[in-house]
């Protein structure tokens, strides 16, 4: 039997205070039960993070949530017209067309409106009744009016703005989406999602595609936002940051607790050791009678006693203990070390067609460095990575690496280029052909491959446990320099954490691309921002690093420089007074040149905006008088000229806050 998903006329005093209320929920697949009699109640202002290792069902709990799995047993109660908001880990579906259209059809109910609209339009201008034509306008005017309501929340302007947000370019809104990757085409998935505002929002792994300016916003969006949230994140860090709700899936089934991430650790924590000191009282106090009993129960001076304990130990209670999961526990295997000079980039030039990655790129990796390579989606990171490793061939220049480097490299699409075909076992013995298999299975073990899972094949793993595959490739074959694609992707948030520690004692030189803040702020030591078609060093964490930016933009701001460009290089001050005031007239004169522009434009649209509104307001008073409404000899231009003032006004508005937006950067 699925469950039902009711709405609020079952159980409406029950669910008053709730937006979701699940009981008795059950799934088994196979022999396997992920979820047996599960009940859990989410709150109109409820923030959850819902946390498990990888195949307890994370994933899944979603899905059953908007309907897309059926659990066995159970029932699904929702507030009445609650709207639900989903993101799947990968994208499902985005309309066609351009990038901005396809993020405003997202939202439900545009397309009945717009369709409403044009039929009360057409029947209006056929209807030859006078009191037809009175119900028609009024009819109308009230979705004209549900029509503005509708943009101001769910319009272009708003929808321009959380895609520039997540990192768009004005350019771009207009794009076909069928011309984005996969990753922007998830970011314009969760434009959709945003723009919506959903009073629930269910986030799978949200941030997987995302880069560290846009992980900065879509985290202040977040948190500036007041609806309900269930959220899966690998990154400790992030979820700490959005939450205030715990939904753990442990072994002994759903449940529940109040505060972050850290909170729900330091309390399940303090309960075990509560429910593991009360087994030990109660199993002393048993042992203690047991031993009274097969003392004196032969004793007819002591039986009675001896009866009287037994009825004792029959009635005594038991505590049952945490049984927790099995989790991801490795560490790296000492290596040799290399030169001083691990790798060399000399000269790198790397275009795609037209796209220019890289011109000109000069860098030096050093034995021991811990370097985090960041920058925006598409300036060139995992091409990097790609270059260094071998795996992509420079159009021009040198990558040398330096003497005794062994190298290991672990990128993202590394679990989905393994043999399907194979078993697990095969694909690690595949490398070590030398290596006894004890051995091999001792790795695999760590990765919480055992017994006969080391026989499965890799066609039939999930995303997770190919990407413990793929890690565990690193084990058996010790490397003094690893390179790191998103190591963190596809990890619950257990393995993701067990990696870092690993990584902290990993004794070799560590090179990797990652958004996840907690493997960031703990591992990297330097930074290379691919900016500009080459690299920009930094000695220091990520933090010192983005706060050293935070720092250079307040100055620019402060001195009137326009951007990072306009900045002597390597971040240096001038060399005299002389010279900083030239650099700062230059920079005022630059700012001058593109500022007055705009703000000319800025007050035009001002202008106009306000005529458009003042004549929307006579027109929309002429229309609600049913009398002018009688007459559509008069009352059919007005409404004509309604409909384009209000797309003429939707338009000036959109280009009011684009404007707005580029004067504010501009300082």
């Amino acid at each position: 039997m699925s469950p039902s998903i009711q709405g609020a006329h079952a159980g409406k005093a029950r669910s008053a205070l709730s937006l979701v209320i699940v009981q008795k929920l059950s799934l088994s697949y196979g022999k396997k039960a992920l979820f047996e009699d599960a009940a859990l109640t989410i709150g109109p202002t409820d923030r959850i993070g819902l946390v498990g290792a990888n195949g307890t069902g994370k994933s899944t709990f979603l899905k059953i949530l908007v309907g897309q799995v059926h659990a066995d047993e159970g029932s699904i109660t929702f507030r009445r017209n609650a709207r639900v908001g989903y993101l799947a880990q990968e994208l499902q579906t985005l309309a066609e067309g351009p990038l901005v259209d396809a993020v405003l059809s997202s939202v439900p109910g545009r397309d009945s409106l717009d369709e409403r609209l044009s039929v009360t339009e057409r029947l209006l201008s056929e209807a030859t009744e006078e009191a037809e034509q009175l119900e028609l306008a009024a009819t109308l005017a009230e979705l004209h009016e549900e029509r503005d309501h509708f943009e101001e929340h769910y319009g272009k302007h708003r929808a321009e703005s959380i895609l520039l947000g997540l990192g768009f370019q004005l350019s771009e809104l207009t794009k076909s989406t069928s011309q984005f990757s996969g990753g922007w085409r998830m970011r314009a998935a969760l434009a959709g999602l945003l723009l919506q505002d959903p009073d629930l929002l269910l986030l799978d792994e949200p941030t997987n595609h995302l880069d560290l300016p846009t992980l900065a916003w879509f985290d202040g969006f977040l948190k500036r936002s007041r609806k309900a949230m269930v959220l899966i994140s690998h990154d400790r860090e992030f979820l700490n940051r959005q939450i205030n709700r715990v939904v753990s899936l442990e072994v002994e089934g759903v449940r529940s607790w109040t505060g972050n991430f850290e909170d729900y650790r330091r309390l399940r924590a303090e309960e075990a050791e509560r429910l593991l000191a009360s087994q030990q009282k109660i199993e002393a106090k048993r042992a203690q009678l047991q031993a009274f009993v097969d003392r004196f129960k032969a004793k007819a001076s002591k039986a009675a006693q001896a009866q009287s304990k037994m009825k004792q130990l029959a009635k005594m209670e038991t505590v049952e203990v945490h049984r927790e999961r099995a989790t991801v526990g490795f560490t790296f295997p000492p290596t040799s070390p290399p030169g001083r000079d691990v790798v060399k980039l000399s000269g790198i030039k790397k275009a795609f067609g037209e796209h220019v990655v890289y011109d000109g790129l000069d860098a030096l990796l050093l034995r021991g460095q811990r370097v985090a390579v960041t920058g925006l989606n598409g300036a060139g990171k995992t091409t990097l990575l790609k270059l260094l490793t071998g795996e992509l061939e420079a159009d021009a220049g040198t990558v040398t690496l330096g003497h005794n480097v062994q190298l290991g490299y672990y990128a993202q699409h590394h679990a989905d280029t393994l043999e399907k075909s194979r078993t697990i076992l095969e694909e690690i013995m595949e490398l070590v052909p030398d290596k006894p298999q004890s051995y091999v299975r001792s790795v695999l073990g760590a990765f919480l491959f055992s017994g006969d899972d080391v026989d499965k094949k890799i066609g039939v793993l999930s995303g997770g446990e190919r990407a413990r595959v793929a890690l565990a490739r690193l084990l058996v074959k010790p490397a003094n320099l690893l390179v790191m694609d998103e190591p963190t992707n596809h990890l619950d948030l257990d393995s993701s954490e067990a990696l870092i520690e690993a990584l902290e004692d990993y004794d070799g030189t560590l090179i990797f691309v990652s958004h996840n803040r907690s493997f960031l702020d703990t591992l990297a030591t330097h930074i290379w921002d691919v900016r500009d078609r080459k690299l920009v060093p930094f000695m220091g964490s990520m933090s010192e690093y983005l706060a050293k930016l935070d720092i250079e933009a307040k100055e620019r701001a402060e001195s009137g420089q326009l951007n990072t460009s306009n900045a002597p290089a390597g971040g240096g001050k001038p060399s005299s007074e002389k010279e900083r005031k030239r650099l700062e007239a230059e920079a005022r004169q630059e700012r001058s040149k593109k500022l007055n522009p705009l703000k000319k434009e800025l007050e035009k649209l001002e202008a106009r905006i306000a005529q458009l509104e003042a004549e929307q307001k006579v027109r929309e008073a002429q229309l609600a008088d049913a009398e002018f409404a009688k007459d559509y000899g008069a009352s059919g231009p007005v409404f004509a000229a309604h409909r384009e003032a209000a797309q003429e006004l939707e338009q000036a508005l959109a280009r009011w806050e684009v404007v707005g937006s580029e004067i504010s950067a501009l300082g």
